[in-house]
């Protein structure tokens, strides 16, 4: 955020005067540092960025839910059903369920308003098929992710439909790169647009969804917890209940003082 400027014109007028008789260079520098310590910018005009209040942590909001069920259970591989099919269908349906939650704010994450794919202190940059890295903005950034995994999830060959089609041998890993973009997403409605999302009264479907996603995942060991770290505190308020059984959500602290890229 830039800082108050107000004060920049009177430190252009001190300088440009030349001193007055009896004035030491000491009491000019004096004098400038003097000024400077009134605005609370920098010496290059920019105040020290302030930590974001996280809204979603609140009580208020972290406790709303749309069902209390036993989340633990829900996930958990049914008896007598192939783990692959398991993963399949469910994959798909996070995959439609966190596409409808963008799709109530994307008016909100526009390339003015969301520059950059960031969550947090977070940035995130797209790979293409050549593996090179390109900079995006969240919206773009956003039909990547859509576009590509509504092309595996509707591929016969990665997500067979069809009686006696078998999964490729790379299905786990595709599975776990889908999580990842998909995780990406979910924190970014977070970090970026959960007041929207209060304000459309929309935050308990949203907190719904991200611990029923957050629970499959560890259960099937789909995310790395390097890469949800970012959200490790929401994790902790939402899940606190409902993962009972499941393990740790990630070792190590979410935020850094510092933007990390990945």
């Amino acid at each position: 955020m830039l800082g108050d400027h107000g004060s920049l014109p009177a430190d252009r007028a001190l300088l440009s005067q030349p001193p007055k008789t009896g004035l030491s260079c000491k009491m000019v520098l004096q004098a400038v540092g003097k000024v400077l310590r009134k605005s609370k910018a920098k010496p290059n005009g920019k105040k020290p960025p302030a930590e974001e209040k996280k809204v979603y942590l609140e009580p208020e909001h972290a406790q709303s839910r749309i069902a209390e069920c036993e989340f633990k259970e829900l996930v958990a591989l049914p008896r007598e059903i192939d783990l692959n099919e398991w993963l399949a269908s469910n994959t798909t349906t996070f995959f439609h369920h966190v596409n409808l939650q963008y799709s109530t704010i994307s008016e909100f994450c526009t390339g003015e308003a969301c520059q950059t794919m960031a969550v947090c202190n977070t940035q995130y940059y797209w790979y293409d098929e050549r593996g090179k890295k390109v900079k995006c903005t969240a919206p773009q950034y956003v039909d990547f992710v859509m576009s590509s995994v509504q092309k595996l999830v509707t591929d016969e060959d990665v997500f067979p439909t069809k009686y006696g089609r078998e999964f490729p041998s790379s299905f786990e890993a595709l599975v776990k790169k889908i999580c990842k973009y998909l995780f990406h997403v979910l924190a970014h409605i977070y970090s970026s647009h959960f007041r929207e999302t209060l304000a459309l009264e929309l935050h308990g479907h949203l907190n719904t969804l991200y611990v029923h996603f957050i629970l499959f995942a560890r259960e099937f060991n789909l995310l790395d917890p390097k890469e949800t770290a970012v959200m490790d505190d929401l994790t902790e308020v939402l899940c606190a209940g409902g993962a009972r059984g499941g393990g740790g959500g990630g070792a190590g602290p979410g935020a850094q003082n510092h933007v990390k890229e990945r």
